[in-house]
């Protein structure tokens, strides 16, 4: 059982923090921090000069100082609950089990009026984040029937956007990068295409009459099946003696 003595002493604290806890929350007005715009704490007349990233800066120290300061305001009304309680003479049990609570949590956690078991503070929340009802998954966002053909989805836009620079260099990377325009996720990768014959390669709309296209890229293909000694890059054709896109 907790002693009178220290009840005394634990209520001196509770009062002294809530007197620190209540000039806190006088020095930072509540309507202030959550209707007027963020950057007229910073003595700006107007944001029409300022860079949006420096917006977004002063929007985040205003969304935390909202946030302290309702930590601030939770921290007073458990003083005052944990006051009221010894008031009434139930503080030091309980509310769930009125079982005694340990001296050292109380000395640990003065406002507290539940025991180790029962504390409400012990619940964790399985909530997702509500930004996840409009934001899907960055390569989820579009569905389509690969047998029908290539798609362009959220993952070829993401690549196109890293084309244009991003923060890796060379030395993040496990492979060796000659240049920097390579420097982002799959940059060998192929855009608009699958294999590298549908750069010069054509045929009808049944899949018929292929028809070659002399260009540069059929020509480093060529070379390439050449040096491999091979038809095609998955290898050989059953009936053909030759390559199968040339008329040679």
């Amino acid at each position: 059982m907790v002693s009178h003595e220290k009840i005394t002493q634990l209520k001196q604290q509770l009062e002294q923090s809530k007197k620190e806890l209540e000039a806190h929350l006088a020095q930072n007005d509540h309507y202030q921090l959550e209707q007027e715009h963020p950057y007229e704490t910073v003595s700006e007349l107007s944001a029409y000069d300022n860079h949006p990233a420096d917006l977004g800066t002063e929007l985040y120290e205003r969304e935390k100082d909202i946030a302290l300061n309702e930590h601030t305001e939770k921290e007073v009304h458990d003083i005052e609950h944990a006051l009221a309680a010894m008031e009434k003479g139930t503080y030091g049990k309980c509310e769930v089990c009125g079982e005694e609570i340990n001296v050292e949590r109380l000395e640990a956690l003065p406002t507290t009026t539940y025991c180790k078991e029962h504390s409400p503070d012990q619940f964790v929340s399985h909530d997702r984040p509500v930004e996840e009802e409009v934001l899907a998954p960055p390569y989820g966002r579009f569905e389509y029937d690969e047998s029908e053909g290539v798609a362009f989805d959220a993952e070829d836009t993401w690549q196109i956007v890293q084309s244009y620079g991003t923060s890796e260099s060379p030395s993040d990377f496990a492979d060796d990068i000659e240049h920097y325009n390579r420097t982002y996720v799959e940059s060998a990768e192929n855009e608009g295409y699958v294999e590298d014959y549908e750069n010069f390669i054509g045929t009808d709309m049944y899949g018929q009459h292929i028809q070659v296209y002399p260009s540069a890229k059929h020509e480093e293909y060529e070379a390439a099946l050449d040096e491999e000694g091979i038809m095609t890059t998955f290898g050989d054709l059953p009936g053909y003696e030759k390559h199968p896109y040339t008329e040679e």
